[in-house]
């Protein structure tokens, strides 16, 4: 039987080589460019809203697996979320790859499948993969367009 470790990493790879909602939105009024210096990795967001309901998010560029399942992970969850459900999911997500909220039961339901790149913790660096799509997300509802860094 597959044990926990290989399911995510099989969550990690599908997502990377098949990333969901990729490409970009035309007509969009809600996007940002994010980069993340460190390693190279580039994208941009693109958001549709109706009201303040996420009605569509995609995104476009290049980075390494984890950034790439990051985002198309991304986009699964934050479909059809309010921003200020984007915004309390972002800080979560944020807070518990850098430490500062322990991840227990309560936390992984919260997080659902993103809960698979909280092992991302353990390597500082790769932190910045994990949430570069978040930042630029973030940078997008807040219509922040440009300049968004990880660092």
């Amino acid at each position: 039987m597959m044990d926990l470790r290989e399911l995510y990493q099989d969550l990690i790879v599908d997502h990377n080589k098949r990333p969901r909602n990729f490409g970009k939105i035309d007509d969009t009024t809600y996007y940002a460019e994010g980069f993340n210096p460190l390693c190279g990795d580039q994208l941009t967001v693109y958001l549709n809203l109706d009201g303040d309901r996420i009605s569509k998010v995609t995104f476009e560029g290049e980075g390494c697996a984890i950034s790439t399942a990051s985002a198309s992970m991304m986009t699964e969850i934050l479909t059809g979320k309010t921003m200020a459900e984007a915004d309390e999911l972002f800080e979560l997500f944020h807070q518990v790859l850098v430490g500062e909220i322990e991840l227990d039961d309560d936390t992984t339901l919260q997080l659902g499948k993103l809960a698979v790149l909280t092992g991302v913790r353990a390597y500082p660096s790769r932190v910045k993969c994990a949430t570069l799509a978040w930042h630029t997300c973030q940078g997008a509802l807040h219509k922040q367009h440009d300049g968004i860094s990880t660092e």
